[in-house]
């Protein structure tokens, strides 16, 4: 399954209908879904399996292996800035007064889904293949 395949699969999905099933048929085939949870959580499900606190937006930075992590105390350190340097953004953007809640800026190729809450637009989703991102890179 392919990013576009996957993205239309789960178009429409309700705010908590990421399945263990789609987190799996992701990761085999070497996908990432990003999506929204509350106001303060960008959830990263397959082929990379974690969250980044976001509260009413932020950037999540990301390299060939998944999330890069602050191993520092303090934001400003050099180690994290210069590998966060090496890598790509996923800027998520939050709408405070919009459907959606939050939609996700990238230079990764990606495909987009709807995600819904109470048949409103909760959030713009996304899904990339985790091998793009080294091509961005380069």
């Amino acid at each position: 399954m392919n990013a576009k395949e996957l993205a239309t699969l789960l178009d429409g999905i309700e705010y908590t209908g990421v399945t263990k099933e789609h987190a799996a048929i992701a990761k085999e085939n070497g996908l990432v879904i990003v999506y929204g949870a509350s106001d303060d959580i960008v959830v990263f499900e397959g082929a990379i399996y974690d969250d980044v606190s976001c509260f009413c937006g932020g950037k999540a930075h990301l390299d060939s292996t998944g999330l890069i992590n602050n191993l520092c105390d303090d934001d400003r350190c050099p180690y994290f800035q210069a590998e966060r340097d090496k890598g790509v953004v996923i800027q998520a953007i939050w709408h405070d007064k919009g459907n959606p809640c939050w939609t996700y800026g990238t230079k990764i190729p990606h495909e987009t889904f709807d995600m819904m809450e109470d048949d409103e637009l909760y959030c713009i989703g996304i899904v990339f293949t985790l091998k793009d991102i080294q091509e961005v890179r380069n």
